[in-house]
């Protein structure tokens, strides 16, 4: 029988520490070319200027798709502007496993990412860290960061004051009055913004600061300038930042390794001291194997 999870059920059956582990091997997997997975489809929804994502993969584990539906508008709405529904499948017969709420496994696996990127790419030792961007992904960021390092500090900006005090008052963080004042000496910095035009100068950032550059997922979107990706640039997919990432494109920058190569030993990391920006473009393999962790524990409940 089809389970389908709603929010509630996924957010109950999701643990952060499988999750850090499961994108780890995720993102080697990847990298060693171990899954099927096709460039993401998108569609323009023009009335709402917003886009229709869908995103197939095929892993040992799992047959899976993921829709999203990405519109700015919702925040005025009170709704998350990106929504998610995860479709699970046997990869050996196709049978629907499961369909899936994914907007809380998106928030989560997103931030997951960025924090076994902080783990790879940045020093032990405790860290002050600002988020560009006050959402749904701030949240979740500030639990995944905490989970790998220790936070001293977590600094709040967005274009909305109201909201990051509200975001900054939910993550005892302090809510910044510009992406300057939140970027400078901070050594790791998380830009997730809807923006289309640059919100994060390379002459802000900390030597040695790694970013995890987690929005503008569109050829023509940015939100680091070009001083910024001057810096070394890792992915998490070279083939999608080479065609879906704008900060990439626009700028020229090239990709030095995939984070999966990191992990899995193929690349070697950046030097010790290297501002480090990791390009995050979100990968449908990520989605596979936090969706097959929910659906595992679903049926071990029921057991």
């Amino acid at each position: 029988m089809t389970l389908y999870l709603d929010d509630a059920a996924v957010r109950r059956l999701l643990r952060l520490e499988d999750l850090l582990a499961a994108m780890r091997r995720a993102l080697i997997d990847l990298s060693a070319g171990k899954v099927i997975q096709p460039l993401r489809t998108v569609m323009d929804i023009p009335a709402e200027k917003g886009f229709f994502l869908i995103k197939p993969v095929l892993t040992e584990r799992a047959l899976a798709a993921k829709l999203i539906t990405l519109i700015p508008g919702n925040a005025a709405r009170g709704l998350p502007t990106l929504l998610a529904t995860i479709v699970l499948m046997d990869p050996a017969t196709g049978e629907p496993l499961a369909v899936m709420d994914g907007t809380w496994i998106t928030a989560m696996r997103t931030a997951a990412v960025s924090a076994v990127a902080a783990d790879a790419l940045s020093p032990p030792g405790p860290k002050i860290v600002a988020f560009l961007g006050s959402g749904a992904l701030a949240r979740s960021h500030a639990i995944a960061l905490r989970a790998v390092r220790p936070v001293t500090q977590i600094r709040v900006w967005s274009r909305d004051p109201a909201n990051v005090a509200r975001c900054a008052g939910e993550i005892e963080g302090v809510a910044c009055a510009s992406a300057e004042a939140a970027v400078r000496n901070a050594d790791i910095v998380c830009t997730m913004t809807n923006a289309t035009e640059p919100v994060l100068r390379g002459a802000w950032l900390k030597p040695g600061a790694l970013v995890a550059a987690v929005g503008a997922p569109r050829p023509n979107w940015r939100e680091l300038d070009d001083d910024a990706m001057r810096n070394i640039i890792v992915a998490d997919s070279r083939e999608s930042a080479e065609q879906e990432a704008g900060d990439v494109i626009l700028s020229g920058a090239k990709v030095a390794a995939e984070l999966g190569e990191i992990l899995g030993g193929t690349k070697p990391a950046p030097p010790v001291g290297a501002t480090v920006i990791f390009k995050s473009l979100g990968q449908a393999v990520e989605d596979a194997f936090a969706a097959r962790l929910v659906y595992d524990a679903a049926i071990a409940a029921q057991r």
